[in-house]
């Protein structure tokens, strides 16, 4: 393979555990508030409605929206679902919609990333907005050397204006960028714009239910079980 030179990577699952750090979140609210509904299921519930949510605005049927907008959307329809939509103060709502800039790295992510960022450019391509990835990268010590959000762009992943425009802003052509993600979906609709891929291994991403698709593929450049032996793989 050719080295890249820049590496974008996916943030939500691939970075960050955005499981287990809602379910905890919630749990302390929940325990604070005298509710007894589990984080896990709150942590599900959010996320069933985070690709819904984004073809909203993909189809127009929704203006652009930033996802903070979108996950407090999808926030007041899990409370909803739930019956606890008055259980909660307004302001409860809008700090717990905040726990999306709070989510812990996976172990390996900073340490593999920071041998990373010694041989190539680093920065996340991701769904959240430019706000929440700075907050993510600040809280987490995550070592990006810029950010690449899809509000920057005015698309969502995988809409082939991410993948390219982040290329672009870097003055690289797309086959001299690998995108690093736990999502084999993502993975292919950046390859079909041309950049190179990376899979990486997320047992744990959805909690204690199992993973169901963790198997290597031909089709990406790599495939590896987490950002150090990504590191290793490409001499980092």
């Amino acid at each position: 393979m050719t080295l890249p030179r820049a590496l974008l990577f996916d943030t939500f699952g691939t970075v960050v555990d955005w499981h287990g750090s809602i379910a905890r979140e919630w749990n302390a609210l929940a325990r604070a508030r005298g509710i007894r509904v589990t984080g896990a299921r709150v942590a599900s519930l959010w996320r069933a409605g985070y690709h819904p949510a984004m073809n909203r605005v993909r189809t127009g049927e929704l203006g652009w929206t930033k996802l903070d907008g979108l996950h407090r959307l999808m926030l007041d329809d899990v409370l909803a679902q739930l019956g606890l939509t008055d259980a909660l103060a307004e302001e409860d709502k809008r700090e717990l919609n905040l726990a999306w800039h709070r989510l812990k790295p996976w172990p390996d992510a900073v340490p593999g990333l920071k041998r990373l960022k010694k041989k190539f450019v680093i920065a996340p391509l991701s769904n959240g907005n430019v706000a929440l990835l700075v907050n993510l990268a600040k809280y987490g010590g995550l070592p990006w050397d810029c950010v690449f959000s899809a509000e920057i762009f005015r698309h969502y992943k995988p809409d082939p204006e991410t993948y390219r425009g982040a290329a672009e802003l870097l003055s690289l052509a797309p086959q001299e960028v690998m995108l690093v993600a736990s999502h084999k979906s993502d993975l292919r609709a950046a390859a079909r714009c041309g950049l190179q891929t990376c899979f990486v291994e997320r047992p744990r991403e959805f909690g204690s239910k199992p993973n169901p698709d963790l198997g290597a593929e031909a089709e990406f450049t790599l495939n590896v079980a987490g950002f150090g032996e990504l590191a290793s793989q490409l001499a980092a």
